[in-house]
């Protein structure tokens, strides 16, 4: 008699109906064949949380095998960065393969160092072994080869009188052979600030001209070197140690070696190449010997803000050009500025299209969705949006968007403020957080619209959540608090809620 398999539609986690379907299979065996084997339940990674502190995971990783260990310490985002996923890229250290600790760029130097730790408190070959491969993880973003995407505009989003510069960045892609999809992310090779390079040069004392061996296995000339290849505004731990080897003056060097093992409070925090030749003005070591120690300059991904089937050939960005002061310098970031300052129109910039890992539209398009997106985590939901109208998709849609102010920072309103009006967007609820003497977050109106949003999600809505890790953090709190109290159930049923609605792909996020 062959046993008996839960359908698909039963109510339970994809791991329970698996140890269930392996317990039927087990009791409904023929007497003289072999006892089935109760099936394994896929391994659970509690840490694999975004928006939990890397001590949090790091403490649920307590007592697993060293990748899990390892994977604990990365960034949680699979985002495919670093040419891995959290779980493979751990696997791949802890089996040796892999000997690069900073691939992990959401993660930076904490996860670098976390991982530099790890592996000095368990050698690797003794740990290696002890466990397989982690066959629940999903599959690596697709990422396009690199092709040269020709800049189309760089406008400004916000308006006079805002503390922002939001652009809406097009590139024509129409002489690539590259696509993409909605939820796909855009990948841009931009270059460093060359004000920073050439006062790097200057400090090091060396010609602009002269060549060096990168990083990345090429050779050129200096400038271009740092232009192009080398990664100033992070320097790798090996680049600082480099230094501390070369600083003849023992406050220098001990310094240094203090910022190269993470020691809290060592000076000067976040600190890019330029200052710390500033800083330890003793610290010159050969030229070669530095460039070499630099790490790779890394392409910055961008959610994509269209629908192929509005934007044809073109693909946009929505891009927060970012500036801070620091040490009295003006600090720029190296994609964002690049974008908005450096990028000349009709100029080609290397793109390329890296596919996500599941944030994805419903397939059945009747499914209501509910978007969270404030600031530039809107782009993906625009790109939802167009695509729901080209599609004549009839599932309902909810959009929560904040930012500072209304009057200059309502990113695409004329857009938004349309599609409500002709019905695409059932509700768009707006949050700006400094038009009152009190601060309101969206967060706050998704607790003002608590009764409908939990029927929404009865009724099978599949939330997305776009924007920065610590909004992710506070929606992430006030939706478990939303479905305590709607559902009649207590904090941690809510939060097991939660996490039975990303399993099922009803709860994703793209977050930075």
């Amino acid at each position: 008699m062959s046993a008996p398999v839960l359908p698909e539609n039963a109510p339970f986690s994809e791991a329970e109906r698996a140890f269930l379907n392996g317990w039927l299979a087990a009791y409904f065996a023929d007497d003289d064949a072999p006892a089935a084997a109760l099936a394994e339940p896929p391994e659970e990674f509690p840490w694999h949380d975004m928006t939990l502190p890397l001590e949090e995971r790091l403490r649920l990783a307590e007592g697993r095998p060293l990748p899990r260990l390892l994977m604990a310490a990365m960034a949680q985002q699979d985002c495919g960065q670093c040419g891995y996923l959290c779980a493979s890229y751990a696997e791949a250290i802890a089996g040796g393969a892999e000997t690069a600790l900073n691939r992990c760029v959401p993660g930076g130097k904490a996860t670098a160092r976390a991982l530099k730790e790890l592996l000095e408190q368990a050698p690797v070959p003794a740990a290696a072994k002890a466990a397989p491969p982690a066959a629940s993880s999903a599959p690596l973003p697709q990422v396009s080869p690199p092709a040269s995407g020709r800049i189309a505009g760089a406008l400004p989003l916000n308006l006079k009188g805002s503390g922002k510069d939001t652009r809406h960045v097009v590139f024509d892609l129409a002489e690539t052979d590259l696509a993409y999809e909605v939820g796909d992310s855009l990948g841009v090779h931009a270059s460093n600030c060359p004000e920073t390079v050439d006062a790097v040069i200057e400090l090091l004392k060396a010609r602009a001209e002269e060549e060096v061996d990168c990083p990345d296995g090429t050779r050129r000339p200096l400038r271009e070197a740092l232009l192009h290849v080398c990664d100033i505004a992070r320097p790798s731990d090996e680049a600082i140690e480099v230094l501390a080897s070369r600083a003849p003056e023992f406050g220098h060097s001990t310094r240094l070696q203090a910022l190269a093992e993470g020691y809290p409070g060592a000076e000067p925090e976040g600190a890019d190449l330029l200052d710390l030749l500033l800083a330890f003005p003793s610290a010159r070591p050969p030229l070669q010997e530095l460039i070499g120690a630099l790490g790779v300059l890394q392409p910055r991904l961008y959610s994509i803000a269209s629908s192929p089937k509005e934007a044809g050939r073109n693909v946009h960005l929505t891009v927060s050009a970012v500036r801070w002061q620091k040490r009295g310098r003006l600090r720029k970031g190296v994609a964002s500025v690049f974008l908005a300052e450096r990028a000349e129109p009709q100029s080609t910039v290397q793109v390329f299209v890296q596919g996500t890992n599941g944030f994805r539209l419903p397939a059945d398009d009747d499914a209501p969705i509910i978007m969270i997106g404030p600031g530039t985590g809107v782009a993906p939901f625009r790109a939802f949006l167009q695509e729901r109208r080209a599609t004549g998709a009839k599932g309902r849609n909810w959009l929560f968007f904040g930012d500072r102010n209304r009057a200059c920072d309502f990113l695409y309103e004329a857009e938004l403020t349309g599609y409500h009006r002709d019905g695409l967007l059932t509700h768009l609820d707006t949050a700006f957080s400094r038009d009152q003497p009190e601060k309101v977050y969206v967060q706050q109106c998704m607790r003002d619209k608590a009764v409908e949003l939990w029927a929404w999600i009865q009724e099978g809505a599949t939330i997305f959540v776009c924007g920065a890790l610590a909004m992710a953090k506070d929606v992430d709190a006030a939706l478990a608090a939303i479905i305590a109290r709607q559902g009649a159930m207590g904090s941690g049923a809510a939060k097991s809620y939660l996490g039975e609605l990303a399993r099922a792909k009803r709860y994703l996020r793209d977050v930075y």
